[in-house]
């Protein structure tokens, strides 16, 4: 931001001491010190809100992207989606392995269930 070197430093102390003189330097710089620290939190605070904004505008790019890919996969056709292989433990394969008959007998009735009719 400010790029001073040494000789610029002690250059601006001599004037402030000519100018302001040794008396009122310490109170001077008090009030210059006070100030920066302002404009410093107010700088940042400002900084942050800028961030802020760009974080939301990059979420936002980002959800639209997201709703688009949404959108394509949702507009596949079912035969598409049939394709694909299953997930083990996912609700298609379970379905699957209910809709196929049992010939076993249950070997022990249920005690609560009523017996059945003769």
């Amino acid at each position: 931001m400010l790029d001073l070197g040494a000789s610029e430093l002690l250059l601006l102390l001599i004037v402030a001491v000519v100018v302001i003189g040794p008396k009122d330097l310490p109170l001077a710089m008090r009030t210059v010190g006070r100030w920066a620290g302002k404009i410093r939190r107010v700088s940042g605070h400002f900084r942050s809100g800028i961030d802020t904004m760009i974080r939301e505008a990059e979420l936002e790019e980002m959800e639209k992207k997201w709703k688009a890919q949404n959108e394509a996969i949702m507009a596949q056709p079912p035969e598409a989606a049939d394709m694909q292989a299953p997930v083990a433990g996912s609700a298609e394969s379970a379905t699957q392995q209910d809709a196929q008959p049992s010939n076993q007998a249950d070997p022990k009735p249920d005690p609560q269930s009523p017996p059945p009719p003769p």
